[in-house]
């Protein structure tokens, strides 16, 4: 599910290893020299640190209560190609759940070869952010999920109807429907296609190192991590990044302090249509950023530490410093997260006959 693209999630950092709130921010007044913020040998303060917490085990939507069936129908529909209309893409083609949820191209491939315009975030991680896709067109994975499928650059199903056909074709999802939707007249619908998709990523998450040392693990990160994890904090790149995502929770304008060269994406506007939302696109985490290159919604860095260098300069007006750039990057490396292998098992595939 390319969210255009789209998973990502996961990253994709667009709008800041370092960016700041939009109205009346010191980053948007001030050009500041990055040497003011010198690598510091001091362990984090506690206010430093009362600005992230441990990921949740499971990223639960409130009043919404998902089933072990629903999460097992979901882990089938997310590993199945005959949802396009190539019967050559699934879900799984653009957010590679071996590989942190991503594909590592600048642009995804879908339905018959066909490439996408923004880059696919990963979806580790991404059910418990502020909304789904680069300009937060969804609320929920829920609803994430359903939009691909259909997306004629995409899974280019065309329509619900196909969609439903193919299912109910299957004896094997009819019955596995059934039994995640007990009750329901009809249990195969398109929105229990986007509910039962949405059960399975809410159980994407990869606890690192870093959640060991925020519940009481001092041995859990290296001083040179903890000294990069200070430099972040002090030089303002938790505006943006903080939290149990290490961002994902807030929209930011791209070019905050200095104009992004060569944007042509207009981001959250199209979605919106208010003006102050020219630029701006969701704020990404920075969860398994080390292994979720390229970088930004259109992949075009290619290098973590050329979109730090970039992060500085047009968020926050920052010129960083190599050693700074470094120290970062390594406390990146403490984000990156155990991969669930037996939750993202692909199952074997129901047989799917022509409806």
């Amino acid at each position: 599910m390319k969210p255009t693209h789209v998973s990502a999630l996961c990253l994709a950092l667009i709008v800041s290893l370092a960016c700041r709130e939009k109205t009346e921010h010191p980053a948007a007044r001030a050009h500041t020299a990055a040497g003011e913020v010198a690598l510091s040998s001091a362990p984090p303060s506690k206010a430093e640190l009362a600005l992230f917490a441990p990921l949740p085990r499971v990223m639960a939507a409130p009043g919404v209560a998902t089933t072990s069936e629903q999460v097992a129908l979901g882990r089938k529909l997310f590993h199945e190609p005959l949802l396009s209309s190539g019967h050559d893409v699934s879900c799984n083609s653009c957010h590679g759940l071996n590989a942190y949820g991503a594909d590592g191209r600048r642009v995804s491939f879908g339905d018959l070869g066909h490439a996408g315009d923004r880059n696919a975030p990963s979806v580790y991680n991404a059910a418990g952010q502020i909304a789904q896709f680069w300009d937060g067109r969804a609320a929920t994975v829920e609803e994430q999920a359903k939009g691909p499928i259909l997306n004629p650059g995409e899974m280019a199903m065309p329509d619900p109807k196909a969609v439903l056909a193919h299912l109910r074709a299957s004896p094997e999802y009819v019955q596995a429907f059934a039994v995640a939707f007990p009750g329901e007249k009809q249990p195969i619908t398109y929105d229990n296609v986007g509910h039962a998709i949405g059960a399975f990523e809410r159980g994407l998450v990869t606890p690192s190192r870093w959640d060991r040392y925020l519940e009481g693990d001092a041995t859990a990160l290296s001083p040179a991590e903890l000294r990069g994890f200070t430099t972040f904090v002090r030089l303002g790149c938790s505006s943006c990044h903080a939290g149990p995502y290490v961002g994902g929770q807030s929209f930011q304008k791209l070019g905050l302090v200095r104009p992004w060269p060569a944007l042509k994406d207009s981001g959250r506007i199209v979605v919106t249509h208010k003006p102050s939302d020219l630029y701006v696109f969701k704020v990404p985490s920075l969860r398994n950023v080390e292994k979720t290159a390229p970088y930004f919604h259109d992949g075009a860095v290619a290098s973590l530490d050329s979109a730090i260098l970039l992060m500085g300069r047009h968020q926050l007006g920052r010129e960083l410093t190599p050693a700074q750039i470094a120290s970062i990057r390594t406390w990146f490396g403490a984000l990156t997260g155990e991969l669930p292998a037996a939750y993202i098992a692909s199952p074997p595939r129901p047989e799917l006959k022509a409806p």
